[in-house]
């Protein structure tokens, strides 16, 4: 059994440092967009909903979201109008959408021209309940607190791309990872 789970890590981090290698070929060329079909090819991922669509005046979370005044909202955000990307996995086999995160946020920060934004871990991101329902309306994607993760990228690419990657858990087989790609209007 103890050969059997480190053959399954072993794999997994080849498959990550051969899909980083290509991906930051990819990505160089491509930018974001390309490095998110890249991981919706991870053989360790399962689509569970995607979507594209124009969005107008779209709210990106840039802080916690917490209740004020009986409402819930953002800690601080800003809106922005354009073409929007989205993609939500389940992570199966084994791997945890954390390690995923990790990966896709190494590849993002590789790019010369991408910038953090804002990244919360746990209970400093607010309710997760919140998050998946309210924020990216997949309540699948509702988990621990103490296992979410929240990162906003700006990167520059033949335009601007605002990048929002999310993780979850709520148990070793329910593991999920949500990415919202905006290609802003100018």
């Amino acid at each position: 059994m103890r050969y059997s789970r480190a053959y399954k890590h072993l794999t997994f981090w080849a498959a990550m440092v051969a899909a980083l290698l290509l991906a930051s070929q990819v990505a160089l060329a491509d930018g974001p967009e390309a490095l998110l079909r890249q991981t919706n090819e991870y053989p360790h991922a399962r689509t569970v909903d995607f979507s594209e669509e124009a969005v107008i005046d779209y709210e990106v979370g840039l802080g916690a979201i917490q209740k004020t005044g009986g409402a819930w909202g953002f800690k601080r955000s800003e809106r922005f109008s354009g073409s929007l990307t989205s993609y939500t996995w389940q992570i199966v086999d084994g791997f945890t959408s954390l390690e995923v995160l990790e990966e896709l946020v190494s590849a993002i920060e590789a790019m010369d021209t991408s910038d953090l934004l804002f990244d919360c871990e746990g209970r400093s991101c607010g309710p997760s309940v919140q998050w998946a329902n309210r924020v990216f309306r997949q309540r699948v994607l509702y988990g621990r607190e103490n296992l979410q993760r929240y990162r906003v990228y700006s990167v520059e690419n033949d335009g601007r791309y605002l990048v929002m990657i999310y993780g979850s858990a709520r148990t070793a087989d329910r593991q999920y990872l949500h990415t919202a790609l905006l290609k802003v209007d100018q």
